[in-house]
């Protein structure tokens, strides 16, 4: 089978790299010549684990090819996936131009039979707005079928999650676009994959709940780390206390600087708009995205409230992607967290070991960049860890304890153990651990 992906971003590109991996023959799009050039290479313009060398594997086998053109997709296409990007507005809500733009284009190309899959993360309505808009636009008589497929994939460790997925959720109102869909997925079977096979607007709908969801487990349990501190109780152990009850399951049950990324900031923002346009009110969801943003400034906070004054300290930053494995600054808590230490009149530090780049784009000249982490830590005042990367996990702490000029070590991922800390000299400070 041939299908076709609209948008070579981080969900288009896994995508189209793992259903050619299927034995699919894939077609990805992007009207970014530079960057096609660059994959017809096999250059990845963004960090994912293992991502590069299957787009080179599938380039070699000739499964998997780059186009600007969206006519090589649609007219060699069965199924033609769009998964462009769905930004948020200044309301929360998503911006559908991409996406419609992308339904206008294949409207005017189509002359037989196609399956017109929304990859991409879209409101409630949209395979409705997508049908009315390709109907409008036909230039020549011809059928086709509306999928929803939303996509569940971690950044860090997508390729797995799209080969050993949780679930696979298909909406549509055509058994036959079902079937091809089912088809295109064939070898999850012996995986024995669940299949949710529903409406396109419960699809549509599964997707923004799952990451509210998520989001809300996330800012639970970083609410019920500030009352940790405040009663002498460890967030770590309470948490584990919960998630052994597989009612609660022990994931996403991570204190820390708050969530960010592409997905948690936007989707429940987004869940939030579409229901207020509804006339529904999200209580829950909406607590949650403000937890989030309180505790962003909690942790600031802390390393106020332990070291004084911050006025002239040089604060070492260990991490500025939003979590380990990606190089993705969306909504990333280190901005916020920077920012911050900034109106503090502190100067900043920051090593990250694959989003350096990516958060010179953000932050500018207005931090300094290390090398790596002793480098980042050399003469500071204190050492602040917001992401978990591996390597972080195991830090020479006697080495970074005599570079430091002061021993503030500021643990917002709770990686090490405090009594370790201390005995080493250092004073440590974690996130609700009494």
């Amino acid at each position: 089978m041939h299908i076709g992906i609209i948008g070579t971003g981080y969900v288009g590109l896994v995508t189209g790299a793992c259903f050619a991996e299927f034995g699919v023959f894939v077609t990805c799009i992007d009207k970014d010549d530079a960057k096609i050039r660059a994959l017809r290479k096999g250059t990845v313009p963004f960090y994912e684990p293992g991502l590069e060398s299957l787009v080179k594997k599938n380039l070699k086998n000739g499964r998997l090819k780059f186009s600007t053109k969206i006519g090589d997709a649609v007219e060699s296409s069965l199924a033609i996936f769009i998964a462009v990007g769905t930004p948020p507005r200044g309301d929360g809500s998503a911006d559908m131009s991409y996406v419609e733009e992308v339904a206008e284009e294949i409207a005017q190309l189509i002359k037989g039979y196609k399956v017109i899959v929304t990859k991409s993360t879209v409101p409630v309505g949209t395979g409705a707005r997508l049908r009315q808009i390709i109907s409008k636009r036909l230039k020549e008589e011809a059928d086709f079928d509306i999928v929803s497929n939303p996509e569940f994939l971690r950044e860090g460790s997508a390729i797995e999650d799209f080969m050993r997925p949780n679930r696979v959720v298909l909406g549509s109102a055509s058994q036959q676009a079902i079937a091809i869909l089912k088809d295109l997925y064939r070898p999850l079977y012996l995986l024995e994959t669940p299949f949710v096979v529903t409406t396109v607007e419960t699809a549509e709908l599964i997707k923004y709940a799952s990451n509210s969801f998520l989001a809300v487990k996330i800012s639970f349990i970083n609410e019920l780390s500030r009352l940790c501190e405040k009663v002498g109780a460890d967030v770590k152990m309470v948490a584990k206390g919960m998630g052994l009850d597989q009612r609660i399951g022990s994931k996403f049950l991570h204190t820390g600087p708050g969530f960010g990324g592409s997905c948690f900031p936007k989707d429940t923002r987004a869940l939030l708009t579409i229901a207020g346009e509804k006339g529904v009110e999200l209580g829950v969801v909406q607590a949650a995205v403000s937890a989030n943003e309180l505790q962003k400034d909690f942790v600031v906070e802390k390393i106020r409230a332990a070291m004084g004054t911050l006025k002239g300290k040089t604060i070492a930053v260990l991490g500025l992607s939003f979590k380990p494995n990606t190089n993705d600054m969306r909504d990333a808590p280190s901005v916020h967290i920077i920012g911050k230490l900034l109106e503090e009149k502190c100067t900043v530090r920051a090593f990250d070991p694959a989003a350096v780049n990516d958060a010179k784009e953000v932050l500018g000249r207005k931090i300094r960049y290390a090398r790596n982490s002793y480098d980042c830590a050399k003469d500071a005042d204190a050492v602040v860890i917001v992401t978990e990367w591996n390597e972080f996990r195991n830090l020479d702490l006697v080495k970074l304890k005599k570079l430091l000029k002061t021993p503030f070590f500021f643990d917002l991922r709770n990686i090490y153990e405090p009594e370790k800390m201390k005995k080493l000299g250092f004073s440590y400070h974690c996130v609700g651990r009494g």
